[in-house]
């Protein structure tokens, strides 16, 4: 479930001109999650932003915070910020510390299945700079029940895989998708569903989403519904690695723990 560091393509030297179009609000509640050992950069993820009341969080997966089995222990995370609306090639690092005093500060959690794959850091928001250009999902934007996912929903996955995105304009890739099980069941026991998507190492902790079309969500600026957390893709263990082509399924933790992981 690692997701291993990846050469990033040149950016071109042409900034974003001043009447570009504008950008969609879903590319900017998605941030590009660097892991750090002191100086030394470990791997490439995916996260986004999520606000609750005045505080606000990044998340992404918990293996992308420490993963025990591949003895991934970064000491810090950092994001990509955008300090400009207006012309999208400015940007800066945003480094967060994930350790005070020894002692953890990220967020994970556990449910009757066993650990969720989920973890959110909250930002100190006095810290962003004054100009940073962000959108965040709020507990609005998770799934209501009586909002129909039908198997086979169009969903997106949006996110940086490989470390791959627009190295001008610091922006994610997009990935179509689709529910690939009934969504609200936890299959297999687990607090996650499966999702029929092409995704590669450094998708992990992408938003799963899903245009919302009715009410007053899909008026607003963010009009998407947050489904789940990408989390890894899965397999089957008897697999013939030389006969049997990869299933191309992927695990999709349920968007509901953030009510839980983001708690005063």
């Amino acid at each position: 479930m690692q997701d291993d560091n990846a050469p990033l393509p040149a950016p071109s030297a042409s900034p974003t001109p001043a009447d570009a179009p504008p950008i969609d609000a879903l590319l900017l509640a998605a941030a590009r999650v660097v892991t750090f050992d002191r100086q030394r950069i470990l791997t490439n993820a995916s996260g986004f932003f999520f606000q609750r009341g005045e505080r606000l969080f990044l998340v992404t997966s918990r293996h992308v915070m420490i993963d025990e089995p591949s003895k991934h222990y970064p000491d810090r995370v950092e994001i990509e910020l955008h300090t400009d609306r207006r012309n999208m090639a400015q940007s800066i690092g945003f480094s967060m510390p994930l350790y005070r005093d020894g002692k953890s500060v990220w967020r994970q959690g556990r449910d009757t299945g066993g650990d969720v794959d989920v973890a959110v850091l909250e930002i100190e928001r006095s810290a962003l700079p004054a100009t940073a250009a962000y959108r965040a999902f709020t507990p609005d934007h998770l799934h209501q029940p009586r909002q129909a996912v039908e198997v086979g929903s169009t969903l997106l996955v949006v996110g940086f895989p490989l470390g791959f995105h627009d190295a001008l304009h610091h922006l994610p890739v997009v990935r179509h998708a689709v529910n690939a099980s009934p969504f609200g069941l936890r299959f297999q026991g687990k607090g996650y569903f499966l999702t029929d998507a092409r995704t590669h190492r450094g998708t992990s902790g992408a938003p799963v989403v899903m245009r919302s079309r009715s009410g007053a969500l899909a008026q607003g600026e963010l009009p998407w519904t947050l489904l789940g957390i990408h989390s890894s893709r899965m397999d089957v263990g008897t697999r013939d690695l030389k006969l049997d082509e990869a299933l191309g399924l992927n695990c999709a933790w349920y968007a509901d723990i953030l009510l839980t992981l983001t708690k005063d």
